[in-house]
């Protein structure tokens, strides 16, 4: 199934937390909602960002989305109306990341050009907490319990700050280039990260772990001149890995064996995000040719 419809390059796509919706967005500014099942129609487009769209997630409960994009700005909008609710503009520089927390109160953790990864609380216009760095940040999660914000930018290094202490736990080193993708496994035990040096590793970030906490890295997807931050996701059961590449494939691995499964074709332009389906063995993809696929594949986790 091909989605068609954006006027530019699309740099994020996610299924919602139900696996009903796509929400996808990137150049032009707009965020598409597809319905998933049926005719795969395109429902709604939300409108308000002033740049690019660079980011996007649910909320745990799929109703509200985030978003956040070259406009400096960091939006959420009610799934039900469609409407933004929240228009945070604490960043001074492009917002390239964000995620949404998997339980308790609702916050945000974006991560920006301007050497800064904020929280934002849904209640509250100013961030709730602000962690520096030197360098541009491109890429953030929350852990599972919500306690540590994990970013990573174009220092090539990943910082897990303590929400509570205010201050950097670790530092996780192994990359060589800028990490353009953050993703936390839905155990919570594993981090998966993406990097510009065309690697994808695994990290243990459980408390108490010895000081190697690098698992495996996954080797295939390249990245280019073109620099998009791609991303990257993990399965239901966390036993699969994917990852768009420069090269027009979107990948998926295997992560105990560390092998390939999946290098498939179809893209006309670099895949810049992918996300397997929460409840169906579907592969989506979106890339720079303002494309989004959906494929059924042969996975174990369904």
């Amino acid at each position: 199934m091909v989605l068609q419809g954006h006027g530019g390059e699309i740099y994020t796509a996610q299924f919602s937390r139900d696996g009903n919706i796509i929400a996808s967005a990137g150049y032009d500014q707009q965020i598409y909602l597809w319905n998933v099942f049926g005719e795969c129609e395109n429902f709604a487009v939300l409108k308000g960002h002033k740049g690019a769209v660079m980011d996007l997630k649910f909320s745990s409960d799929s109703s509200h989305l985030v978003s956040c994009g070259t406009d400096k700005s960091v939006r959420v909008w009610d799934m039900e109306t469609g409407e933004c609710v929240r228009n945070f503009k604490s960043h001074t520089d492009i917002a390239n990341a964000i995620d949404v927390n998997r339980r308790g109160p609702e916050m945000i953790c974006s991560a920006s050009d301007d050497g800064t990864t904020m929280v934002h609380d849904f209640r509250s216009k100013e961030a709730a907490k602000t962690f520096i760095d030197k360098y541009q940040m491109t890429a953030v999660t929350f852990n599972d319990s919500s306690e540590e914000v994990i970013c990573g930018g174009i220092s090539n290094q990943i910082k897990v700050w303590d929400m509570r202490r205010n201050d950097v736990k670790y530092t996780l080193h192994g990359h060589r280039d800028t990490i353009t993708s953050l993703s936390v496994s839905h155990n919570g035990n594993f981090l998966l990260s993406n990097s510009m040096d065309c690697t994808l590793m695994t990290w243990d970030i459980r408390p108490f772990v010895p000081a190697q906490r690098l698992v495996g890295t996954y080797k295939g997807a390249v990245h280019n001149f073109e620099k998009n931050l791609l991303k990257c996701g993990w399965s239901p059961s966390d036993n699969y890995i994917t990852s768009g590449s420069a090269n027009r494939f979107a990948f998926v691995w295997d992560v105990k064996s560390r092998a390939c499964v999946y290098k498939l074709p179809g893209h006309l332009g670099s895949v810049n995000s992918t996300a397997l389906h929460p409840l169906q063995p579907i592969l989506l993809s979106a890339g720079s040719d303002k494309t989004i696929y959906l494929g059924e594949l042969d996975l174990e986790d369904y």
